[in-house]
């Protein structure tokens, strides 16, 4: 089964309620319309009720098919509020809340921690910083995550070539203990996608044909991750073609349960993993979708500016399929 057939068999009829603070962008109203046609999932609206039925119109689409929340006359205003006020532990006035919350991304972010809805799909007119930030300051990270990552889910092929690259979107220059956590956290995600998480620490060495700082950093966060989630297949330090290729792996790393068929690829910063799913992306001709942000407490995913309507499809139907996750 392809991946978002599985998905979407995951999440069919389940009425998962997702909320879209940009529901006046032509790209967020047809996926929208689509994802409730397929029943996949329950699309929440933020704005003035007026404007989104005019920017419907335009679509050919009516917005009396959609749940919409005005926050101007949203009734539980107060509650909201308070919550707000109460999650950011003083940092906040009553003032300022009122303030911060008419910014669509927060409030959306407020409707998700509240229980209205189950998680939030933004980016698509925001910067990742505006759609990231509420969620940190709100929804915040699991217990035992000090920080969120951005995953790519890379596809290839009709078979459905599938694999994790992970972290290319968030964190500059991790730690060992963020590195471990971003690798954990990934096993994770791959496990959502039908991807049998087999995870590679990736370096420039392959146990210990390199020394330097950036290496020692790898290795200590791969004993860090096994020590945290050792029922994962997890192991480094890894070059990619250990990591990748087989033949590779029976010279530079025999003995590893991972090198040759790893299946998750943990970058050791930022930078390397950006420009590892690009090349893949571009040179390997592999889809990439994403990032998927991982370690919330509740699924929020970030468009990039210039998605599509079917990537704003695809991602929410990710971001409904993270609901799920235990």
């Amino acid at each position: 089964m392809e991946l978002f057939d599985s998905l979407k068999f995951k999440i069919v009829r389940r009425q998962i309620k997702i909320v879209f603070p940009e529901a006046t962008d032509a790209r967020i109203l047809g996926a929208a319309a689509r994802l409730k046609a397929e029943e996949l999932l329950e699309p929440v609206l933020v704005g003035n009720r007026d404007e989104i039925a005019k920017a419907a119109m335009a679509r050919g689409l009516q917005a009396d098919n959609f749940e919409v929340i005005d926050p101007a006359s949203f009734d539980r205003w107060d509650e909201m509020v308070e919550a707000f006020v109460e999650r950011r532990k003083g940092k906040v006035s009553k003032e300022d809340a009122e303030k911060i919350l008419k910014d669509e991304n927060y409030f959306g972010t407020m409707l998700t921690y509240m229980g209205i809805t189950e998680g939030m799909v933004s980016g698509a007119i925001h910067s990742t910083g505006d759609t990231v930030r509420p969620a940190l300051q709100i929804i915040k990270t699991r217990p035992g995550v000090s920080r969120t990552s951005g995953a790519m889910i890379m596809l290839r092929g009709r078979d459905q070539e599938k694999y994790l690259f992970s972290d290319c979107a968030i964190n500059v220059n991790p730690n060992a203990q963020e590195l471990a956590e971003i690798a954990v956290e990934s096993a994770r995600t791959a496990e959502l996608f039908d991807i049998e998480p087999k995870v590679a620490m990736m370096s420039f060495s392959t146990k210990g044909s390199a020394k330097a700082p950036e290496v020692d950093k790898v290795v200590e966060a791969t004993k860090i991750a096994q020590e945290l989630a050792p029922d994962f297949v997890i192991d480094g330090e890894l070059q990619f073609d250990a990591s990748y290729v087989s033949s590779v792996a029976q010279l530079k790393a025999p003995d590893s349960n991972v090198a040759g068929q790893a299946t998750v690829f943990v970058f050791p910063e930022l930078q390397s993993g950006n420009i590892g799913y690009k090349i893949a992306q571009r040179l390997g001709n592999f889809e990439a979708i994403g990032p998927i942000l991982q370690g919330l407490n509740k699924p929020v995913s970030d468009l990039s500016r210039g998605a599509n309507e079917e990537d704003v499809y695809k991602l929410s139907i990710i971001t409904a399929a993270q609901t799920l996750m235990k």
